[in-house]
């Protein structure tokens, strides 16, 4: 990937809800570009399994802020296959489980928790240069300065099908459980889930991956960046 960098600084942030499209987009975006690419949320779920691991109470705080303070997380950024590891573990697909999805609202919505992984990702931005990064405070909190930033979002419905479909799960499961972290996400005391008044919305309801992508572009064009 390293010699696939063009030159240039370019940082995209996407925001928004789970299943409105956000990874898929990303990823291809960044190839396109030829841009590292960042999943926040893959940061948070992965010091979720650390403290599921842990055994410590979800509820106490200081407890969930120790153990994120303590693992060694590391996440590339190449957006066709980045590895994920916790303390030389590999996690990829251990933080894609129902267990660790049930419990990442909770360990991402500790201050200490978010402080520290905001401070790395915004270390991984600038060492990239020229990245898409996705999550849902980023535009207004991690790269607020960046090139572009998107609010991707798409109708319940919609979403609820996606995920379903990528974890081979009941539909009406699926959607009570976005409905839930959708609220918890958005209501956290600390940098929570919403549109910055500066980001461009998307709704991907009726658009396919080609076609989100290649409106990001023009945008991107418009700005003297892509």
């Amino acid at each position: 990937m390293e010699e696939n960098v063009r030159a240039g600084r370019c940082v995209v942030a996407v925001d928004g809800p789970s299943g409105s499209g956000k990874s898929t987009v990303s990823r291809r975006l960044a190839v396109d570009l030829g841009a590292r690419y960042l999943d926040t949320g893959a940061m948070y779920r992965a010091i979720t399994w650390a403290v599921l691991r842990s055994g410590v109470d979800l509820a106490d705080a200081a407890a969930v802020g120790k153990v994120a303070a303590e693992v060694e997380l590391r996440i590339g950024t190449d957006p066709r296959g980045y590895g994920v590891t916790v303390d030389g573990t590999g996690v990829d697909q251990e933080i894609r489980g129902p267990e660790v999805t049930g419990a990442v609202s909770a360990v991402a919505a500790v201050p200490a928790v978010r402080a520290l992984l905001v401070a790395r990702q915004r270390e991984l931005i600038a060492q990239a240069g020229r990245i898409v990064v996705e999550g849902r405070d980023i535009g207004g909190v991690v790269a607020p300065d960046a090139d572009l930033k998107v609010y991707l979002t798409a109708s319940e419905a919609a979403r609820a099908r996606r995920r379903s479909a990528e974890d081979a799960a009941d539909v009406t499961a699926t959607a009570a459980d976005l409905a839930r972290r959708d609220r918890l996400d958005s209501t956290r005391a600390v940098n929570p889930l919403r549109q910055i008044a500066d980001a461009v919305e998307l709704d991907t309801t009726e658009l396919g991956i080609d076609e989100v992508v290649a409106q990001l572009r023009e945008l991107l064009t418009e700005r003297g960046v892509a």
